[in-house]
């Protein structure tokens, strides 16, 4: 490894840890606000994505699947936005615009592209301006911002 390489290694920013704190934590906000809207079988609503409305018959293993599948989303929404801050700087320095301003994205991309291509057997669409409203509100708030702020936080 020459000396190039080697100082390229040590300033890159380590993001595992934004983005497994960040991802908790927005699934953990997600799923408790999800349980506080629509009851303690969200988690199978979540799972019916893949199985269906099969999912809504299954019992303790599809609950943990929903549960799996919700935090596995909130993850990879974390790994998305700390890698792309790899080339956007702004998206660290700039971490409460823009964790809102993810969270509005996130909202978008589950909405109108995950849902409409999963097993999820009700009709997307149209939304009420209430429940828009505190999607969005929710996603801003409980997703965006503890993603941007765990890079902001736990990257070196």
């Amino acid at each position: 490894m020459n000396t190039v390489t080697s100082t390229a290694v040590l300033q890159r920013p380590k993001l595992l840890t934004p983005i497994l704190i960040g991802g908790f934590a927005a699934g953990l906000f997600d799923h408790l606000m999800a349980v506080h809207t629509f009851g303690w079988g969200v988690s199978r609503g979540v799972a019916s994505g893949l199985l269906g409305k099969a999912a809504f018959q299954g019992g303790m293993g599809t609950w943990t699947l929903g549960l799996v599948l919700q935090f596995f989303i909130a993850i990879s929404a974390a790994a998305i936005y700390c890698l792309a801050s790899l080339r956007l700087r702004f998206l660290r320095d700039n971490w409460l615009v823009c964790g809102l301003f993810y969270g509005i994205a996130v909202y978008l991309v589950m909405n109108l592209i995950v849902l409409p291509l999963s097993a999820f057997p009700f009709p997307v669409g149209p939304f009420k301006v209430s429940t828009l409203i505190q999607g969005l509100l929710v996603h801003m708030i409980l997703i965006g911002l503890p993603i941007s702020f765990s890079l902001r936080r736990f990257s070196s």
